[in-house]
């Protein structure tokens, strides 16, 4: 990536000697970008950050900010913001106190020091409790104050290590919101770790998913969903009806699948060698086809129902077609036609393929 502001080449964290807990990752990140590091627990993605940050040191690779390596830059002269999940508030102190400390700690002069805070409370909303302290605060007023802190000092890189862990769902949406508004005020690059997919798929403007202290793929959200690279990346991020198949034509795009038979995907290709892939279709993607109904194009089944659960403004099905399992999202305006038990004629367009190579 020409335009690379953040890279990470070939970055490799022991912390034994012999197992990787993050094993040979490279990502470039551009400037005033928000990227996402998605993943389970354990998988890496907090240990990067942290080795961004200057908290762990690399094993080995390099790490370079803005085309200066940061081997052995302490973390406090790497002029980096961190937000922790805990949020780590000083309890003795006050918001504007807590958010003067790192101007403090790198000795600005005292005629910037109240302005900068009161340009950061301003930024977070919270001008008016710059007299409160934490245990007068909300979680996500706290929150609000340690981004304020992170922010103060115009850092070229904000992390943000699952800062919404600890909030419920309706708060953590509103800091979602909150926190992509000041990102697009500041623009500034943030890297921001989380294992929910939801929170990665709404914030980002690219996601890096980690699995097992590597990076399955680097992408946009829709691609990442649409496209995932990899069984896991399509598995991990959204819901998914994953069948094990066999290229019957490349040309023709039909795949055998199973107790399904043939189907046709638009694109059975994408770079795969041999003849074994996995096809990915969405539960979305699957329509219920009504008695009548033009089915030409489609690849239509019919699905035996064993269950329901009902969102709202969807249901999602839950059946077999012979011996393989099947998940329908069905619109709620639809939800009337779907029975608990008894049969459903169901289709998806071979554009709703996605085929993955198999390992």
């Amino acid at each position: 990536m020409n335009d690379a502001y953040l890279c990470l080449k070939d970055v490799v964290k022991s912390y034994d000697g012999h197992v990787n807990a993050v094993d040979g990752i490279s990502i470039d990140v551009r400037k005033g970008e928000f990227l996402t590091l998605l993943g389970p627990s354990g998988s890496g993605k907090t240990t990067t950050l942290l080795m961004i940050a200057g908290f762990e040191d690399l094993t080995d690779g390099a790490l370079e900010l803005d085309g200066r390596s940061l081997a052995n830059v302490r973390p406090y002269r790497r002029n980096i913001g961190m937000v922790f999940q805990n949020y780590a508030l000083f309890p003795h102190m006050t918001t504007e106190t807590n958010v003067a400390f790192p101007l403090k700690m790198r000795k600005f002069p005292r005629d910037q020091v109240r302005p900068r805070v009161e340009k950061a409370l301003e930024l977070v909303g919270l001008a008016e409790f710059a007299v409160k302290y934490p245990r007068e605060l909300s979680g996500g007023q706290q929150q609000r104050v340690a981004l304020a802190r992170a922010l103060v000092f115009e850092p070229d890189v904000l992390l943000l290590d699952e800062p919404l862990g600890a909030l419920d769902k309706n708060l953590r949406e509103q800091m979602q919101v909150e926190i992509k508004r000041i990102h697009g005020e500041v623009g500034i690059t943030t890297i921001y770790v989380t294992h929910d997919q939801t929170e990665a798929m709404t914030m980002s403007d690219r996601i890096a998913v980690f699995n097992d202290g590597k990076i399955e793929q680097v992408a946009p959200p829709l691609e990442m969903y649409h496209r995932p690279a990899t069984w896991f990346v399509g598995n991990f991020i959204g819901d998914s009806n994953f069948f094990e198949a066999a290229v019957v034509d490349r040309s023709a795009g039909t795949l055998a699948v199973g107790s399904l038979g043939e189907i046709t995907a638009a694109r059975p290709d994408g770079g795969i060698a041999g003849g074994r892939v996995h096809a990915l279709v969405r539960p979305e993607d699957i329509r219920l086809i009504h008695e009548g109904e033009r089915t030409e194009g489609l690849n239509t089944f019919d699905m035996s129902v064993e269950g329901s659960v009902h969102y709202g403004d969807s249901v999602l099905v839950i059946g077999r077609v012979g011996s393989l399992s099947l998940r329908v999202r069905v619109p709620g305006a639809q939800a009337a036609a779907v029975v608990r038990d008894g049969q459903l004629r169901v289709g998806w367009r071979p554009e709703d393929v996605h085929v993955i190579p198999r390992d």
